[in-house]
């Protein structure tokens, strides 16, 4: 649960610990052996102005199988059980009513067994628990995967693309960017010269993607930005075509192939470079942002 929520923009800490059982200030050692009542958890520092609860209940649900009551993937017993600890009524009510939502969805089959229950005390875990997928990168990612949970949320949250609709939905370059990899020419696309305040989503999904506080002229006749929104939505893999070896850039969501990343960007701003095709991206100016479902990113221009 740290990954996920990992240095978004609003997301102000992230503990691990131990909540809801009746042993004070337990070890890992002790919660593991199902007899403190505590469930392994996550305390979330955020600024709702910027990461609303309502994305944080929602970006919880994608991370979990909420109709298994025994645990979670390979982890059982009730410590690997899922919960929503509230601290308000309004917290609750949001949980509440995402829960009966997320039931309605058709999404699963079985019965959505995640309480929402009321916070308790806290005790946070040893150190060598803190930031766990940063300290055992590789052991993290081989048990993320052999565990089974990241084919679960690929397969319950990935977005599900219709070949033909994105045909007939998507210009034809587009369609050859987003789902074949081609790469436009430069100079010769929708927003190489863009000035406009706004932001960027994926011409497939309307994942958002980029700000217009972000893009600069690279001078390379592509659409160039320091860094995504969130870093979460867009993945990097290894691209060896054309006889170079690159980054490229591809949406979390979608899987749409987006362009690439180079070490060559500003050096004052992190000093990357998005090289992005216009084909792959739809721009929503900051004025349209509230109607069209993205008013929780207008802080990025306030």
């Amino acid at each position: 649960m740290v990954e996920p929520f990992d240095e978004r923009p609003g997301i102000e800490s992230i503990v691990s610990g131990y909540t809801g059982g009746h042993t004070e200030d337990p070890t890992y050692m002790q919660v593991v052996t199902e007899t403190t009542g505590h469930r392994e958890a996550v305390q979330i520092t955020f600024d709702p102005a910027i990461f609303p609860y309502e994305r944080l209940v929602e970006l919880f649900w994608q991370q979990i199988d909420p109709t298994d009551a025994g645990g979670q993937f390979a982890d059982r017993g009730h410590s690997y059980t899922t919960a929503i600890y509230y601290h308000n009524e309004r917290q609750k009510q949001v949980a509440e009513k995402s829960k009966k939502e997320l039931a309605a969805s058709g999404k699963f089959k079985d019965p959505i067994v995640t309480e929402i229950l009321p916070a308790e005390t806290f005790y946070p875990a040893e150190d060598k628990h803190q930031d766990y997928y940063k300290k055992n990168r590789f052991h993290y990612k081989r048990y993320k995967k052999g565990s089974g949970r990241a084919d679960f949320i690929k397969d319950r949250w990935s977005y599900e693309k219709d070949q033909k609709e994105l045909k007939q939905r998507l210009t034809d370059i587009q369609y050859k960017v987003t789902q074949e990899n081609a790469t436009e020419r430069p100079f010769q696309n929708e927003f190489f010269d863009h000035e406009d305040e706004g932001i960027y989503v994926d011409i497939v999904s309307g994942e958002p993607l980029f700000s217009s506080k972000d893009k600069y002229d690279a001078g390379c006749g592509w659409p160039s930005f320091t860094k995504p929104i969130e870093k979460q939505q867009v993945k990097e893999e290894v691209d060896r075509s054309h006889g170079m070896f690159r980054t490229e850039v591809r949406s979390d969501r979608a899987d749409s192939h987006l362009g690439h990343v180079f070490e060559d960007g500003p050096k004052d701003q992190g000093g990357l470079r998005y090289c992005i095709n216009s084909a792959a991206l739809q721009f929503i100016p900051k004025e349209d942002m509230e109607e069209k479902g993205y008013g929780y990113l207008t802080y990025l221009f306030e």
